[in-house]
């Protein structure tokens, strides 16, 4: 009589392992989310410097500023992008996907929400992005804006004398980007999902 082999299936990792690699990512996520519910996150942080994808089949959002930003990783390592900021949004999926090297592979972190669940709703998300692609509609768009004058979202601002952009409204659908960070007063995800594999899928 055989053993059953206790091998995972190529391409995945056992819950073992896989709990040892994504531990401190859960707890990374939890704590972002009590954060972000709670209004205390800051909206400047020292970032990793590994970007990820943040990807929706349709977002909708009253209110929409943006100007050009540095975040900058614990090294002091500088990484230019536009700063996104969206007022009150819907979307209609979300997606969330990061690869991350360990000592037993490359692993993709991935969080989905939304789809037959319900919209995901967010609200004063800041996106530091860089780029974004997508088909847009704006609603009473200023491009050339002084940054320090923006007024469409609360708090996002830049520096006099810099470029800024703003909406009234904003729909994009096909929406994909890669971002240094996002920062958010309050985001609620509708079936929210968490995978943690190796040699996993990413949003695109």
């Amino acid at each position: 009589m055989s053993r059953t082999s206790r091998r995972s299936p190529e391409g995945r990792t056992s819950w073992r392992k896989a709990a040892v690699v994504a531990l401190p990512a859960v707890v990374a996520v939890a704590a972002m989310a009590v954060a972000m519910a709670e209004g205390v996150l800051a909206s400047s942080f020292a970032v990793s410097g590994k970007a990820f994808q943040v990807s929706s089949g349709r977002l909708s959002s009253k209110g929409l500023a943006s100007f050009v930003g540095v975040g900058r990783s614990v090294g002091g390592e500088g990484h230019p992008g536009a700063l996104l900021g969206i007022g009150d949004a819907r979307l209609s999926d979300f997606c969330q996907s990061a690869k991350v090297d360990t000592p037993v592979g490359t692993v993709v972190f991935k969080l989905t929400a939304g789809g037959r669940a319900g919209e995901v709703a967010v609200h004063n998300l800041v996106l530091h992005g860089q780029d974004l692609v997508g088909d847009a509609h704006f609603g009473d768009v200023e491009i050339g804006r002084d940054a320090s004058t923006l007024d469409r979202v609360p708090g996002i601002r830049g520096a006099v004398g810099q470029f800024g952009l703003q909406a009234a409204d904003v729909t994009v659908s096909g929406v994909k980007s890669h971002a240094w960070s996002a920062t958010g007063g309050d985001l609620r995800l509708k079936g929210l999902s968490l995978d943690v594999s190796l040699d996993g899928r990413t949003c695109f």
